[in-house]
């Protein structure tokens, strides 16, 4: 297994991230070859130097000249790993290394593991609550599937499922929402394990509104690549169900029919299914 850790400016929490991590690997070397690769995205900060102090222990460093976002990073991560299985996490010491061995126990029974955040010592910022709650309900609508966790960066995943979907994966924060809405659409076995999440060290890079919006447009932008239908078709027939309702309810309650806006509403909701239908086909043909 390559354990990737993307990390930038993670200076503050680096080192102690990688020796609970090398302790928490140190029983499983045992019986899997393993290797932990740190991808230092462009840092300002002593990330670098820090994490190139673990080099002895085993620990190789890879540099970016210049700051490409979460989702490069485990990219350059995973073209110089040498293993089938990559396993994700954080610089910052939100994850807990101790569950590395049961996420391990998983994989004969799925494609992808994923450190759900749902355990009682959960430390996400309630600032951020609704919006994830919100993606993740709208997520589980699309994928037609419980999702535990959405976009947590604590994963075991196949590297040929990464390499599958390389070239809709995203440089920034959505790459880990984007593998699990591209995962579960295309039928691959995904796991869940409930974990704790830590309150970060260090200053968190996430943008709230900026964020929530580019993660709102990726899931539906995910969600039209594997299956247009699931969004074209409550559009449509809301459009239809709209040119009925306004139909009888100006018949019964005003001097005249509606006839314009009935017309117009059933003509939008009459396309917006022919676009969808034909965007399933062109999606069928080309999968």
């Amino acid at each position: 297994m390559s354990v990737v850790i993307p990390a930038f400016n993670e200076g503050l929490g680096i080192e102690a991230v990688l020796q609970e991590l090398l302790a928490a690997l140190a029983p499983v070397r045992e019986r899997l070859p393993l290797e932990v690769i740190v991808v230092d995205d462009g840092s300002t900060d002593q990330t670098g130097q820090r994490a190139a102090a673990f080099e002895p222990l085993g620990v190789h460093v890879v540099r970016h000249s210049s700051n490409r976002g979460y989702g490069a990073a485990i990219k350059t991560g995973v073209r110089h790993a040498l293993h089938e299985w990559i396993m994700i996490t954080d610089a910052d010491g939100t994850y807990p290394g101790n569950r590395i061995a049961d996420m391990l126990e998983l994989r004969r029974e799925a494609d992808m593991i994923v450190g759900a955040r749902v355990s009682p010592g959960v430390r996400i910022p309630l600032v951020r609550r609704p919006a994830k709650w919100m993606l993740r309900r709208l997520a589980q609508s699309l994928a037609r599937t419980p999702i535990a966790d959405l976009n947590s960066g604590f994963r075991v995943i196949r590297r040929t499922a990464i390499e599958r979907f390389a070239g809709i994966l995203p440089d920034q924060f959505s790459f880990t929402t984007t593998i699990t809405l591209a995962m579960l659409s295309s039928a691959y076995r995904v796991t869940y394990l409930p974990i704790d999440y830590r309150r970060r060290v260090g200053h968190s890079k996430i943008r709230p509104i900026a964020d929530t919006v580019g993660f709102l447009t990726l899931v539906l932008r995910t969600s039209l690549f594997f299956n247009p239908l699931r969004v074209f078709v409550p559009i449509g027939l809301s459009f239809l169900f709209a040119s009925v309702i306004v139909a009888i309810a100006s018949y019964l309650f005003t001097p005249r029919l509606m006839d314009v806006t009935t017309v117009l509403l059933f003509v939008t909701g009459v396309q917006i299914l022919c676009l969808g239908l034909l965007a399933d086909l062109v999606n069928r043909k080309t999968s």
